[in-house]
């Protein structure tokens, strides 16, 4: 079985380390650059632009491959999807049109309003600045998202990156003026949580909820990243969250796929829980990462089995399982990073004990046996146990062995870190 898998980074070696998984599965790699995971995994790796849409078809038809995985949301936007579909290559991802729930933040607030899906916060679309200072003076706090995609590093909170209004405002216009609208959204107050589920194009199979950490240092403090780390529970929920928060969220994906049939691939709603409920912050349209080495991990049934339900519609016939583990992951990044990350240091894993947990290549090149840092998240690291504190306890005495410029988030997953999001979130509905 000949599996294209596009992308380069540590969520695209979890889903290749996945579908290996299965024996008959020959892998094949269209990617920006090696990654040293993908190497061992694949027969080839081809290196080319993810948005180069005919190199990647040129490269899917030399090789025949049985489905295309898509792993990183810029080929999506660009319409990989579709191209390919056009020459019977089947894919896991959405076609550029139903993409669009993660590339543009106005279309799915739209399609919440036009649906009387009760989700979202307070919000006004913005074209131009008229009106802007106004809609602003009657919100006690915002957020400013540019409509486009900005590598999870766009979205500004007051209070977070910025303090004033005015410097809200100012941030608004330039936004206004580089992608043509804007979004102003209210300040949620709450926690927030991820629910992936499987899609077909008419099936959904929901995943265990996780929960990314995305500012760069303890105590959520620092810079938005692009994700330090996550966890999951082993009963598949977190632990701030009530049974009826869950049944929301996995409501709303359900609503999201009658709205937009044919969506195929993975669905990922980032939700919040607030003091009346749950709300949507933003959808997208493949694997998160960190959250895919988290699931993928305690996935039971095969990858492979799975994408050809999805691109064969036929996922209500299968039995999709997840281990009843938790799950930690972090993050080792370079120093500086996400700001001004060293690069071309050497980073030295070869003390881990790769027994006790997975070790997911990001940015890393490899030279020789030696790997290099190149600037963004570096490794991530995953374990599994029976409770959350076994299995934060195990990725902490080996992500310590790592020696580089390099730091990680070593409060992800710790009972401190969770009992203060359970206790926020009880002041915030209790009052």
């Amino acid at each position: 079985m000949k599996v294209l898998l596009i992308g380069n980074g540590a969520r695209e070696h979890a889903i290749a380390y996945k579908l290996k998984e299965n024996l008959s599965v020959k892998l094949y790699n269209f990617a920006s650059d090696h990654n040293p995971g993908l190497v061992e995994l694949c027969e080839e790796i081809k290196i080319g632009k993810t948005t180069d849409l005919n190199q990647i078809l040129n490269y899917a038809q030399l090789i025949k491959p049985e489905f295309v995985w898509i792993g990183p949301e810029a080929p999506l936007a660009a319409g990989i999807v579709n191209l390919l579909a056009e020459n019977n290559i089947p894919s896991i991802g959405p076609l550029k049109d139903l993409a669009l729930l993660e590339t543009s933040k106005a279309f799915t607030r739209n399609l919440l309003i036009d649906n009387n899906i009760q989700a979202y916060p307070k919000f006004k679309i913005f074209t131009s600045a008229d009106g802007l200072e106004d809609f602003v003076k009657q919100l006690d706090q915002f957020v400013v998202k540019p409509d486009g995609l900005t590598g999870g590093k766009g979205v500004r909170v007051q209070g977070d990156h910025f303090e004033d209004r005015e410097e809200g405002i100012s941030y608004a216009k330039e936004m206004i003026v580089k992608d043509g609208r804007v979004v102003i959204e209210e300040k949620l107050i709450g926690q927030e949580f991820s629910l992936m589920s499987f899609v077909d194009g008419e099936h959904l199979v929901h995943m265990p909820l996780v929960q990314d950490h995305k500012r760069a240092y303890v105590d959520d403090k620092g810079p938005n990243t692009g994700g330090m780390g996550s966890y999951s529970d082993a009963n598949h929920l977190l632990p701030f969250l009530e049974k009826k928060d869950v049944e929301v969220a996995q409501k709303i994906n359900e609503k999201i796929i009658e709205i937009l049939p044919g969506y195929k691939g993975i669905l990922y709603g980032g939700f919040i829980a607030v003091k009346d409920g749950v709300k949507l912050i933003e959808y997208n349209v493949r694997f998160g990462d960190p959250e895919a080495m988290n699931l993928l991990s305690i996935l039971k049934t095969d990858l492979a089995e799975i994408s050809q339900a999805i691109v064969n519609c036929t996922l209500d016939q299968i039995n999709v399982e997840f281990e009843k583990q938790a799950t930690v992951c972090k993050y080792v990044v370079p120093e500086g990073y996400p700001e001004n990350p060293v690069k071309d240091q050497i980073i030295d894993v070869s003390a881990v004990d790769q027994s006790k947990v997975q070790l997911f290549y990001a940015s890393i090149d490899k030279k020789g046996d030696t790997l290099y840092l190149k600037g963004s998240r570096a490794i991530a690291l995953v374990a599994k146990a029976n409770t959350l504190e076994e299995a934060e306890k195990i990725v902490q005495k080996e992500i310590v062995k790592i020696k580089g410029p390099v730091f990680f988030r070593e409060d992800i997953g710790t009972k401190s870190l969770i009992d203060k999001r359970i206790e926020s979130l009880r002041k915030i509905r209790n009052g």
